[in-house]
């Protein structure tokens, strides 16, 4: 019987939503993790049951700077994730996207480590092709209100096939889909934390434009699973590789969803949409399917309730705090 083989690996954006899971996952493998955050969106709190066991290390660290560690392989995962936080300071944004991929790729460069970049499905921007798949080359505004994330990407996934081609970098490239579950950032704007919270808070649930634009939302364990499974995959599967849930709801079918599972009196108001707001985004996960043999298990309802547990128990800890 094989034994494990424990790694050391570098996680960025680890403090965050998606980044903290994975480091929960990595060392409970058996494997040495360093966590490097600049706490921008990421939390302490959110690994702080993680600092006290072995082979954990958290480092105070900005992407945009070079780091200057030995690993055996580095999850690239900083970038703030949502609208409000990526479009407070666009310029930064692009800066993380850009430099800290250049700043990681040249880091696995030179210890010879498996580079995994976590991407997005903003690189298809807003859709012609339904559902999308990774040879879709999306219809993005180069130049709008959301192009420093979408564009900043973009790019990053660029610099990871040309080290792939010009170096040899052994690489994985995720495009990840609307992804939801306990430690999201309750003040990120997203639609699933945006709608809990408000129902939660007997407020007005906000709706952009008709409620008729449709996401699919993959439950984060199941978002985890297919990193693990992208990274462990032979070298030859670089990707790009949809991970998310294929499952697509209109955003007033979540919001009625939502109001169901809390019990809440909270009414639906209509806002207007946002400029270049997709109207559609649904994976096309073939070949998640078929390379990594992933697809998500979770069904929304199952993890909307534990989202709304960890919500629930957030506000009630600050009201408690007020108290």
């Amino acid at each position: 019987m094989s034994v494990p083989v424990s790694k050391r690996i570098l996680v960025t954006g680890g403090a965050g939503f998606l980044g903290s899971h994975l480091c929960e996952r990595l060392i409970a493998q058996g494997h040495e993790v360093l966590c490097v955050d600049n706490y921008f969106t990421g939390r302490r709190a959110n690994v702080a049951h993680l600092l006290d066991l072995p082979g954990f290390e958290l480092m105070r660290h900005d992407v945009t700077f070079p780091l200057y560690v030995e690993v055996d392989e580095i999850y690239n995962l900083a970038c703030p994730a949502s609208p409000i936080h990526y479009q407070y300071d666009p310029v930064q944004t692009t800066k993380t996207s850009v430099h800290g991929a250049i700043n990681m790729l040249g880091l696995a460069k030179r210890v010879r480590a498996k580079m995994f970049q976590a991407s997005t499905s903003e690189v298809y921007g807003d859709p012609i092709q339904h559902p999308q798949t990774e040879d879709y080359w999306g219809n993005v505004n180069p130049i709008g209100p959301r192009s420093c994330y979408d564009e900043g990407k973009r790019c990053a996934e660029t610099l990871c096939f040309d080290y792939h081609r010009q170096h040899q970098l052994r690489i994985k490239v995720v495009r990840i889909f609307n992804t939801y579950g306990p430690r999201m950032h309750p003040n990120d704007g997203r639609v699933v934390s945006n709608f809990i919270v408000q129902a939660l808070q007997g407020k007005p649930i906000t709706i952009y434009g008709d409620g008729r634009q449709t996401r699919s939302f993959c439950y984060v364990d199941d978002m985890i699973e297919g990193f693990l499974k992208l990274m462990s995959s032979s070298d030859d599967v670089t990707g790009p590789i949809n991970i998310g849930n294929p499952g697509e709801f209109t955003i007033r079918e979540l919001a009625e969803k939502v109001i169901a599972l809390t019990g809440s009196s909270s009414k639906l108001v209509s806002h207007p949409l946002p400029e270049n707001d997709p109207m559609q985004r649904r994976p096309d996960i073939t070949r998640a399917k078929t390379m990594l043999d992933w697809q998500p298990t979770i069904p929304l309802e199952d993890g909307l309730m534990k989202t709304i547990a960890y919500f629930d128990g957030l506000l009630s800890r600050r009201l408690e705090n007020y108290a």
